[in-house]
């Protein structure tokens, strides 16, 4: 009886495949994990405002210098903590398609992320 080829996919490529399965998914965990650790900090208003996030994303801590508050300007103080939290949460996003995307290429994975 003839052996079937299943497109390479037989017999021993087949083992070799799931280590490399088991491999990506423990580098894809080890990355995530990394990323989630990190933390991102941005500035708005000259520093005026600062912002830290954590890489889950998760605000972890704001930082307001005492001459911005102006009571009589409450909007400017508001407009000045989303910019720092919106450039935080890019910073972090930024930061996981980096890392992402320097995976995909070593694992034959193509522009998979």
């Amino acid at each position: 009886m003839a052996r079937q080829n299943f497109g390479g996919f037989g017999g021993g490529n087949m083992q070799q495949l799931m280590r490399q399965a088991q491999k990506m998914q423990q580098q894809l965990q080890e990355t995530q994990e990394k990323l989630d650790a990190a933390e991102y900090e941005a500035a708005s208003g000259g520093g005026m405002v600062t912002v830290k996030i954590s890489g889950k994303p998760e605000l972890t801590a704001v930082t307001i210098d005492p001459q911005v508050v102006d009571p009589e300007d409450i909007e400017m103080l508001q407009d000045l903590v989303l910019a720092a939290v919106n450039e935080a949460l890019r910073k972090a996003e930024e930061a996981k398609e980096s890392a992402m995307s320097r995976m995909a290429p070593g694992m034959g994975m193509g522009g998979l992320f």
